[in-house]
């Protein structure tokens, strides 16, 4: 069995690049995490997990992360990401992904009513949700990521 992360940070960036994946690439270095390896994961955020607001981490590490993403090349479209961390008092978290042809903000609602909705479903309790998004005007190839990334 891996060991349990402690600590989680959430980050979101934008970035155009000549190649969708050089825009991926770009949004992820935008967003403060393009130099991690990332290890997808899915939306469970462990208990007692302490927030960092910057990561601090090696170069190369592998590093469990749930994200969301979308790339578009069609110029003038708005896109964004979101990621959305609902709380618990005494347990376990859940973390939610958008993405969308949208802008920042509907990209943070939407996020929002996810993980309100996947406490209801768990009947948690939720005491509190940490949002954060991002979105950019496409120009040319335009990458929006979010995510939370868990850590050591």
């Amino acid at each position: 069995m891996l060991p349990t992360p402690k600590k989680f940070t959430i980050c979101a960036g934008s970035a155009e690049g000549p190649t969708r994946l050089n825009a991926f690439d770009n949004a992820l270095l935008a967003a403060g995490i393009g130099n991690l390896n990332l290890l997808r994961v899915s939306s469970v955020l462990p208990p007692g997990v302490e927030h960092v607001e910057k990561l601090d981490i090696p170069p190369g590490s592998l590093t469990p992360t749930a994200y969301g993403t979308i790339t578009s090349s069609t110029p003038g479209e708005r896109i964004a990401a979101a990621v959305g961390v609902g709380f618990t008092e005494d347990s376990f978290g859940m973390i939610m992904e958008y993405s969308g042809v949208c802008g920042k903000e509907e990209a943070e609602r939407e996020v929002t009513r996810m993980v309100e909705e996947a406490f209801r479903q768990r009947g948690l309790p939720l005491a509190r949700v940490m949002v954060k998004g991002t979105d950019i005007v496409v120009k040319h190839i335009a990458t929006a990521f979010a995510a939370v990334a868990l850590w050591y």
